[in-house]
């Protein structure tokens, strides 16, 4: 992407936005921290507080990165092509792995990860793969979408089963309002995907028409 740049003599001329940005960086730090999560959750034991905790500072710090890389980029023109196909897997890795790492862990059903993974892939594959012909826009539903999941997929890091004492009933408590996150997020998540390949193959005929 190229942002116009007045010369020296008033006309505009196009200046590469290179990829060297901090908006990439925090994209690749995004990347960095996948498996920095599965560590932390899978590679010790599934019940430990501590480590669910810090996994849970890893998924809030990648989460928190997303939303700030992709608002300094648009408000810096700091927007390039590296950055839209990053950005996408950046998000998807990231939520895969949460995914898949509380499947291992029992507080997901396999069943529900390979849905929901299948519509996230396949629709940021698409995207990427007809981006220069095709351009959809991010849907409401997306949006919600990614908030109900990162809720979701948050809630059921943090230790809630596993607190006793005088947090045993709060620490069950919020961990079936995170399955009730959960249960809106796939919900939301097939939706969304249905709204995205629907308007994927308007646009395709009113292409082909054209």
């Amino acid at each position: 992407m190229t942002d116009g740049v007045a010369g020296a003599d008033g006309s505009a001329s196009a200046r590469p936005v290179s990829n060297w940005n901090l908006p990439n960086a925090l994209t690749m730090l995004r990347i960095v921290l996948v498996p920095v999560y599965g560590w932390f959750l899978l590679g010790h034991d599934h019940d430990s507080i501590l480590w669910r905790t810090l996994a849970w500072g890893v998924f809030a710090v990648a989460m928190i990165t997303d939303k700030v890389d992709g608002d300094i980029a648009r408000s810096r023109g700091l927007v390039t092509d590296f950055g839209k196909i990053a950005d996408p897997i950046a998000d998807k890795a990231m939520t895969g792995m949460a995914f898949v790492a509380l499947s291992v862990t029992g507080d997901i059903w396999w069943a529900v990860t390979i849905v929901v993974l299948l519509r996230e892939w396949s629709v940021t594959l698409l995207r990427l793969s007809v981006a220069k012909d095709v351009v959809i826009a991010a849907a409401r539903s997306g949006k919600i979408k990614t908030m109900l999941q990162v809720f979701a997929l948050g809630g059921l890091t943090l230790p809630g089963r596993q607190v006793d004492g005088w947090l045993d009933v709060p620490g069950d408590i919020f961990y079936y309002l995170s399955q009730a996150f959960l249960a809106a997020a796939v919900a939301m998540t097939l939706w969304s995907g249905y709204e995205f390949f629907r308007d994927y193959a308007r646009q395709r005929r009113q292409t082909s028409v054209g």
